[in-house]
């Protein structure tokens, strides 16, 4: 049993890195991108696997590229102070590059680690190449701290070259320039991975809420179909079975006195029992059948009360139908046809099954058509009570409570009980009264 308004997973999918795809997992990129993404998303997929392994590998690589400026002399190129000691060159070059193996999990304490080695690298003169690795912390930083954090990782870069700018005036610009440029590109970097990431998190959240929508969805539309096909067979079976139950009653009443009679009400026990069947196969047939092999036969309407009043009086209860008013040029919507035929079904059923043999019920259908209203009222004269206690009222049955649920899809109302004014002579009788607006209401 499907429903609209439960889409199927071909709206859209989720990549195996966590970002959305496009509808019916389509992309619009070329060949050379999409090899690229692919590329990066097993990457990323493998840093978060192993994050370990590679902050080893990028410390190595640091360590290696530090060693090799000092070994090779590079540093004395840019150097403020070309006659520093290489061995101290060479402690912080590795006090630059080590500290990286922390700097997912603790990227403050490493920029904090690397102030001081910075503030010496400013005091000797050396200006070694290894100290814009400050700046990998940074990005880190920005990354995945608050930014506080980042305006105290400000302060940390800038404590440096202050003291460059007081000890060594003559070129600590060409030393505070590229660092203020590195910071900035940094944390401006860290900033926007961190905004696409969190960006990517609330798509994948909102998707999987979707799902979980789309899922409830179909659950209610499925449990809203089980209700509604329950309220249907209720009425089906109940009023034909009720109909039959009278009809066989009769047929064995007259059997002995007029097999003629009962001839007839065994024809028409077995013409009720057809179309019982017929409406129960079609009601089924929807949820066997194949949605374009379905019987798309109509469902009853205003215009099936003569057929459905005619089963009644074969089954012993004297029903007559009258109708006030002039119906609308435009008849009510087949959902409210098939209401007003249900509502006098049930409550001709409940007549049949409760207003007992003595004195002999009748009852009687009105409909009375207003602007904008159709009003239903079925009454009988049938006992207030039966061998088996109060005719059920207020919901005391599934009955009243089904045809309650059908008028209140429609903004309809529904009363049940006993008549406030019965005839004097006999002091019984039953109503059901339907209100139903002919019209939707906008809320």
């Amino acid at each position: 049993m499907t429903g609209e308004g439960a889409p199927g997973r071909e709206e859209g999918h989720v990549t195996d890195d966590g970002i959305p795809g496009a509808p019916g997992g389509g992309r619009r990129t070329t060949p050379a991108t999409d090899h690229l993404q692919r590329l990066l998303r097993r990457v990323r997929a493998s840093d978060r696997r192993r994050p370990l392994f590679w902050d080893g590998l990028l410390t190595t690589a640091c360590v290696l590229f530090a060693v090799l400026d000092v070994t090779s002399g590079g540093w004395r190129t840019v150097a403020l102070a070309p006659d520093a000691s290489g061995t101290l060159v060479l402690l912080m070059s590795v006090a630059f590059s080590v500290p990286l193996l922390r700097r997912r999990t603790h990227p403050m304490a490493v920029l904090a680690f690397m102030t001081p080695v910075a503030l010496v690298n400013v005091w000797c003169g050396a200006v070694i190449q290894a100290a814009y690795l400050q700046h990998i912390a940074v990005f880190n930083i920005a990354l995945r701290l608050p930014g506080r954090a980042l305006a105290r990782a400000g302060v940390l870069v800038a404590v440096p070259l202050l003291a460059a700018a007081v000890l060594r005036p003559p070129g600590w610009d060409h030393t505070a320039v590229p660092h203020l440029w590195a910071f900035a590109l940094s944390a401006m970097l860290g900033l926007v991975v961190r905004t696409r990431k969190e960006y990517t998190e609330a798509l994948v959240d909102r998707a999987r809420r979707l799902e979980l929508e789309r899922d409830q969805q179909a659950r209610l539309a499925a449990a809203a179909e089980r209700t509604r096909i329950a309220r249907e067979m209720h009425d089906i079976i109940g009023h034909n079975l009720s109909v039959i139950t009278g009809l066989a009653d009769g047929g064995a009443y007259a059997a002995a006195r007029s097999p003629e009679r009962a001839v007839q009400a065994l024809e028409a026990i077995g013409t009720t029992s057809r179309q019982a069947l017929t409406e129960l196969r079609r009601l089924l047939g929807v949820l066997r059948d194949h949605p374009d092999e379905a019987d798309r036969t109509p469902q009853p309407t205003l215009d099936d009360l003569d057929t459905l009043l005619t089963g009644v009086r074969a089954a012993g209860l004297p029903v007559r139908l009258r109708i006030h008013g002039t119906p609308p040029a435009l008849p009510p919507t087949p959902g409210r046809q098939l209401t007003v035929y249900r509502v006098v079904q049930e409550a001709l059923t409940n007549t049949l099954k409760h207003a007992g043999t003595r004195p002999p019920p009748s009852a009687e259908v009105t409909l009375t058509y207003r602007p904008g209203e159709l009003e239903a009222v079925i009454t009988d004269t049938g006992a207030r009570t039966t061998p088996g206690g109060p005719r059920p009222e207020s919901g005391g049955g599934r009955g009243i409570a089904g045809m309650r649920e059908r008028a209140s899809l429609y903004d309809g109302t529904l009363e049940a009980g006993p008549l406030t004014d019965p005839t004097p002579a006999t002091a019984t009788g039953w109503r059901v009264r339907l209100r139903l607006p002919l019209e939707d209401t906008l809320s």
